[in-house]
């Protein structure tokens, strides 16, 4: 068994955007998947991207946004939904909305996404 305090659980941020990491390479030698709580600020914007060696899934939990696919195509991302990426997938999200978005992601293998935030508490 492997349990994470609260204390342990780091926070990336870049305007607008934190996350969460739940479960990262950081805190756990899980060596299948990071979890990670994503907070989106109304405005708020994680512009397209792609992870070349994993899968991705996201379960939306409050809010409703766009998220950002390839050939600048949108689709509806609201709390119930569940979106899955395959590897080297384009996607994003944007809160184009007047309240907070939150979701659960689920990468696999697992990544260490600080390189992707500007800010690490």
């Amino acid at each position: 068994m492997e349990f994470i305090c609260k204390d342990k659980i780091i926070e990336l941020s870049n305007p607008g955007v934190s996350s969460r990491q739940l479960l990262s390479p950081d805190n756990s030698s899980s060596k299948n998947v990071t979890i990670t709580e994503v907070h989106l600020k109304p405005g708020a914007i994680q512009p397209r991207h792609s992870h070349n060696e994993s899968e991705q899934i996201w379960y939306a939990t409050k809010g409703i946004g766009k998220i950002l696919i390839a050939n600048n195509e949108e689709k509806e991302f609201a709390a119930g939904d569940v979106v899955r990426f395959e590897k080297d997938e384009i996607h994003g999200l944007l809160n184009d909305s007047d309240d907070e978005i939150v979701y659960i992601s689920v990468t696999s293998p697992p990544i260490n996404f600080c390189y992707a935030y500007k800010e690490k508490r």
